[in-house]
């Protein structure tokens, strides 16, 4: 299934009183670019979230925002600076001795200065934290892959859809290249005529300069080639893989195909229709970068 490059999903879970939950965005980029977002004391869980995102996404600048609360009375603990707490009283028994005043430090008068004495949260069981964040992760990656899958599949029938329109110009050209070599054969019949008023035409000469401009005009190969491009572009739409690199090198054959064709055209007519297959062919390379 083809998948585009852009989407967003949310999930939370709630279990007890911890909730987690996660959104993830993405937009289109040539790589995997992943950007996890979370809480210091989530750390632990970055090596995790990256192995599940990259199980399921291939390309795509990935931005995954990660939040947890415990609800619960937690565990407190009360730590003491004691480094900090002896510049404290060092500086108070300096203080006394250079004004010769009495020290009247107190330990709580010590331990009221800020950050000597600090209340921490204990950190919660590691696995139970990451099965509550795993659970919400699971619930944004499928709202996020769901949304993909359904943008991909519109990029899809639109490309099919452009794919045909390309390939109905193709046929043209194709239908277009004897007309325009019967024209010159007209065209140059009436010059040689006139040239030679009563004299007796060679045949031959004509049809030899027939087969050069025919020679030099004949776009069979652009035009098989660019039948072929179609037809894999088409082919690997199917696919249930990535296939946005390939498809793009093929809109960039597609093109110096078209090229090629619109530079040999001396035909007016022939010469419009490849140019709207360029701009065709690039309406397709525009799409063709929201592709995974």
């Amino acid at each position: 299934m083809i998948k585009s490059m852009t989407g967003y999903g949310r999930g939370e879970a709630i279990v007890e009183e911890q909730v987690a939950t996660v959104e993830i965005k993405s937009v289109n980029h040539r790589f995997l670019d992943l950007n996890i977002k979370f809480p210091r004391n989530l750390a632990f869980i970055e090596n995790i979230v990256r192995t599940i995102i990259k199980e399921k996404i291939n390309r795509g600048k990935i931005d995954i925002f990660i939040n947890y609360k415990n609800n619960k009375e937690g565990d407190f603990k009360l730590t003491y600076n004691q480094k900090l707490a002896r510049e404290y009283f060092d500086c108070f028994n300096e203080i006394a001795k250079e004004f010769d005043l009495p020290n009247d430090i107190t330990t709580s008068r010590i331990a009221g200065f800020s950050d000597v004495l600090s209340m921490e949260e204990v950190p919660g069981d590691q696995e139970e934290i990451l099965s509550v964040v795993k659970l919400a992760l699971d619930n944004a990656l499928e709202q996020f892959l769901s949304q993909r899958n359904q943008e991909g599949e519109n990029l899809k029938n639109d490309l099919l859809e452009k794919c045909d329109y390309l390939s109905s110009m193709v046929d043209k050209i194709e239908e277009r290249e004897p007309i325009i070599i019967a024209d010159y054969r007209e065209k140059i019949t009436e010059k040689v005529k006139e040239f030679l008023e009563d004299t007796q035409i060679d045949e031959s000469r004509i049809a030899a300069e027939v087969i050069l401009f025919a020679d030099k005009v004949c776009n069979d190969e652009e035009t098989v080639r660019l039948k072929s491009h179609i037809q894999v572009m088409k082919s690997d739409l199917a696919l249930d893989e990535p296939v946005g690199r390939k498809l793009d090198f093929i809109a960039q054959e597609m093109n110096r195909e078209a090229n090629t064709i619109l530079s040999k055209s001396n035909d007016l007519e022939t010469s419009n229709i490849a140019i709207e297959m360029k701009t065709q062919i690039e309406k397709i390379r525009e799409q063709i970068q929201n592709i995974e």
